[in-house]
């Protein structure tokens, strides 16, 4: 796997670390448990990272030099890909780890990936996880557009890459409407959850050790402080509410760090709309600490501009607490409208306030909305997400098989498709 902008061992909510560093991370200790060796490569961010961490058993983790070794925006990558592909190539045939099957996330991994593969000769299957066409299309105010440099790069691993892993049908509708990939070159293989970490235990407890008090009605947030996911719609949101209901005891908490180049204070929003008091700011969590702070909560909002599945409304699902998302990309499929929580349409702040406002009216709803959701949140086991993702794999190596079969393709042969 490639994943050349983040690790999978950064902590998600700062920096670039989102919802795909836990995809990469899961995804290959679910790959493992079904026998199937995963490397992991990123780069190197840090003078003394060791060259290899095992993540857990069959997965390790290379940090390769491309570019100085620190930390470097995600804008920053493109013109590393080059050099990135060369120390990959080099690390894989120096320890002769060469794979089946190239797997890269996010397009700069992609455009590594296809240049890895040509030279290894193998099949590259790519995720993409956001796509710029599609972010261009649901900017936020304020928002700076993807650059023409990302589409071209998209576009291209549109025409060259063996097949593609899509979370939802509808970024699979978004594959092939912007970028006219073929259907039949698409997997639709939906993220998973960790339900061993995210499940619907001790409420009061979760609450008890978060400060929240068993009257107040508490929303949160957790992601990145960047205005694609929305947070300020929320600080708004809950200014109106408060203005609107002040009779209603209201807490907001926010997780996350900022990212992104378009600066966002939220402590001045929320000051600016009279919140003092009452939204509490706090920096990323690890995900043991994050299930509690879900369980602490009466809803989780999302109210993302563009998403391409929204791991966030899946884990606080799985926690038992209903979430109000923004009807937007895979949003539409990862909350179930009106059994697991709610679908806005738009980003108005009244909007949103008014769903809020009924939710703390209506807390039979709530509990009818977090008991479906955790039951709902049941069926995204990471293990399946592995299962589809391993049959994508196979039909890659059939594809790639009889595109190159001739003289020099025996490394194709059937014992090499049979993956576990």
């Amino acid at each position: 796997m490639i994943s050349l902008h983040t690790s999978p061992l950064e902590q998600p909510g700062a920096g670039d670390a989102g919802g795909m560093n836990v995809y990469v991370s899961q995804l290959a200790r679910a790959l493992a448990a079904g026998g199937v060796g995963v490397d992991i490569y990123t780069r190197a961010t840090a003078p003394d990272q060791p060259d290899a961490v095992r993540l857990a058993e069959g997965v390790v983790v290379h940090h390769l030099q491309a570019g100085p070794r620190r930390r470097l925006a995600k804008e920053q990558m493109p013109p590393l890909v080059d050099e990135f592909a060369a120390a990959m190539l080099t690390r894989m045939q120096g320890a002769g780890a060469v794979p089946r099957v190239v797997h890269s996330h996010y397009w700069v991994s992609g455009l590594a990936g296809l240049e890895a593969a040509r030279d290894l000769g193998v099949p590259l299957v790519h995720t993409m996880h956001t796509m710029a066409r599609v972010k261009n299309l649901h900017l936020a105010a304020g928002d700076v557009p993807e650059p023409s440099n990302r589409e071209r790069g998209e576009q291209r691993l549109a025409d060259e890459a063996t097949r593609f892993t899509a979370n939802t049908s509808a970024e699979r509708d978004e594959l092939l409407r912007h970028y006219g990939v073929d259907d039949d070159r698409i997997d639709v293989v939906s993220p998973g959850v960790d339900l061993s970490v995210f499940r619907p235990a001790f409420r009061t407890r979760s609450r008890l050790g978060a400060g929240v008090g068993t009257s107040e009605f508490h929303v949160l947030f957790a992601g990145r402080i960047q205005r694609l996911k929305g947070p300020q719609i929320l600080v708004e949101a809950a200014g109106e509410l408060r203005r609107r209901r002040p009779d209603i005891p209201l807490r907001v908490t926010i997780i996350g760090a900022t990212s992104g180049s378009a600066g966002l204070d939220l402590d001045v929003l929320a000051l600016g709309e009279g919140l003092g008091g009452v939204v509490r700011r706090l920096p990323p969590v690890p995900a043991e600490d994050l299930a509690d702070w879900f369980r602490a909560a009466d809803v989780v909002a999302m109210p993302s501009f563009s998403e391409s599945f929204g791991l966030v409304a899946l884990e606080a699902q799985a926690c038992g607490t209903p979430v109000v998302a923004a009807r937007v990309g895979g949003l539409t499929q990862a909350v179930c409208d009106g059994r697991t929580g709610f679908l806005v349409d738009g980003h108005e702040p009244s909007t949103w306030a008014a769903v809020l406002e009924q939710l703390h009216d209506d807390p039979q709803t709530r509990w009818d909305l977090g008991r479906a959701a955790s039951i709902y949140a049941e069926r995204f086991g990471w293990e399946q997400t592995a299962e589809g993702t391993r049959a994508a794999y196979r039909t890659a190596l059939h594809e790639f098989a009889g595109t190159n079969a001739g003289p020099s393709a025996g490394k194709h042969d059937e014992a090499a498709i049979r993956l576990p």
